[in-house]
């Protein structure tokens, strides 16, 4: 005997203003008790970008606007069990490392990839991140 078991329902995570909407995708998605998030760049709510030149800032804005993504779908930083870091420079990644002690629990740590990419959606981004996080 089988049992199957019914299809978890996908509800779209999203942001008052949602600066993804333009570009018709989600910031991220629920499904079950696992938040996907779309990768989060250093933009502000009206889309524009933060922190040009600066590899801090930028990182910065980036994990705070993938903050608001979980926090909207019932998740949070410190629920986090994976991540990935696209860089256009992986000289960066102490800089990273230091502000990931910042916002991510030490124990248990968190899983991720950190990857330079030659280049992401806008020329002026340094970082995007994209996380599964765990709702309680």
């Amino acid at each position: 005997m089988s049992v199957v078991q019914p299809a978890a329902e996908r509800v779209r995570v999203t942001a008052d203003p949602d600066w993804y909407e333009s570009a018709g995708i989600s910031l991220g998605v629920r499904v079950g008790n696992l938040i996907f998030t779309s990768g989060q760049a250093p933009i502000d709510a009206q889309g524009s970008t933060v922190g040009v030149g600066d590899f801090e800032a930028q990182a910065r804005q980036a994990l705070a606007n993938l903050s608001t993504v979980l926090t909207n779908g019932g998740s949070g930083l410190a629920d986090v069990v994976k991540a990935t870091v696209f860089v256009t420079d992986i000289t960066q990644q102490d800089i990273f490392a230091k502000l990931r002690a910042e916002h991510f629990p030490d124990k248990p740590h968190l899983a991720e990839s950190f990857v330079e990419v030659s280049s992401l959606a806008d020329p002026e981004w340094m970082i995007e991140i994209e996380a599964i996080g765990l709702v309680r």
